[in-house]
């Protein structure tokens, strides 16, 4: 039985009722304007049928699935970094450090575990969830470090007057935001099977495996997530505090 939504108006009207309802919600609730609710759900849109499209071609060729898998990288990049510094140019381009630097070595040594066979179909999805992971860490840890440099620049001035080098006063103040950024994956690991039943599980089991192996799966890639997006943010944190990652108009050191 295939437990896939049907594609069809009815698909089509409940994407709509609800995207409207999220808009209103966020707007009459103050959140911002509801503008932005509808363009990302219209761009998911794009973005999926033309993923849908393409996926087919993409996963008969490695080749094609490790640029597609490149690809994704310089999107997280540009996303990450754009929430950073407010701009897709120059340091913003810092980001791509932290997400491959996580990415990279945790899914080479899932690849040569032979866990994650080396084949198009299993390395796609996984990739693209680690990269998503990598790039929340990423956009969380700078956004929250470059705030808490704003407004407690008193705290980072004192650190200078104590003697302490620029980069490990900048540490001093903007430590914790790595450990907040880190909090969505540890709830979610902490509450797996309890209150969410995540991605890659649902989508093992929809494609014929048992539980068992779906909850495997599903293991395999939240721990994997943990590594990534701790390297991801410790990372993130260094090239903060190193002013490599900066707001464009200043960081306010």
């Amino acid at each position: 039985m295939n437990a896939a939504p049907a594609v069809g108006p009815l698909l089509g009207l409940v994407l709509v009722v609800l995207t409207a309802a999220a808009a209103l919600l966020v707007r009459l609730g103050g959140l911002g304007p509801g503008r932005e609710v509808c363009v990302a759900a219209m761009r998911a849109t794009a973005q999926l049928a033309a993923v849908s499209l393409l996926i087919a071609a993409v996963l008969r060729s490695a080749g094609w699935t490790a640029l597609f898998v490149a690809g994704m990288v310089v999107v997280a990049a540009a996303t990450a970094g754009g929430r950073i510094t407010g701009s897709m140019r120059g340091r913003a381009w810092w980001a791509a450090l932290p997400i491959l630097a996580g990415v990279g070595p945790v899914l080479a040594f899932l690849l040569a575990s032979t866990l994650v066979p080396l084949r198009p179909v299993a390395v796609l999805p996984i990739a693209g969830i680690f990269v998503g992971g990598a790039m929340t860490a990423c956009a969380m840890t700078g956004r929250r470090a470059l705030d808490e440099l704003r407004t407690r620049r008193g705290e980072y001035e004192g650190g200078l007057a104590l003697g302490l080098l620029p980069r490990d006063a900048a540490l001093e103040v903007c430590r914790e935001a790595a450990v907040l950024a880190l909090v969505p994956v540890l709830d979610q690991t902490r509450t797996v099977g309890l209150v969410t039943l995540p991605g890659a599980f649902v989508g093992v089991l929809l494609g014929g495996a048992d539980p068992v192996e779906a909850g495997a799966t599903q293991l395999l890639v939240l721990i994997g997530l943990l590594a990534i997006e701790a390297i991801a943010a410790l990372i993130t944190l260094e090239l903060v505090a190193t002013g490599r990652l900066a707001a464009t108009a200043g960081d306010g050191r």
